[in-house]
């Protein structure tokens, strides 16, 4: 969300163009996809569904009072809460062949 806002607030000044502003979120995706499949850190959540909807092949859920678990490399965790929590989700097969 940072990102689109940064890119947002550019575009408006004139300091990008929608185009390479498309292109800076593009190119962040692609090395988020990358970047993800390589690690090795697994997470878990937990808390109250309060909305979810699938549209377009996408899944987007709402939840309330969400606690997600990290686990990283070498057995370290860390518990990370937040009040609201909107989780996007997508089939990774359609993803790739977009890549």
């Amino acid at each position: 969300m940072a990102l689109t806002d940064a890119l947002d607030e550019m575009v408006v000044k004139g300091i990008l163009s929608p185009t390479i502003a498309m292109k800076v979120l593009s190119e962040f995706d692609k090395s988020m996809c990358k970047s993800l499949r390589s690690s090795k850190i697994k997470a878990s959540m937990k808390g109250q569904l309060h909305t979810y909807r699938f549209c377009g092949n996408v899944w987007t859920f709402i939840i309330e009072n969400a606690t997600i678990n990290v686990s990283l490399t070498g057995g370290t965790s860390r518990d990370i809460t937040s009040k609201m929590l909107k989780v996007v989700a997508c089939d990774g097969k359609l993803a790739e062949s977009s890549i």
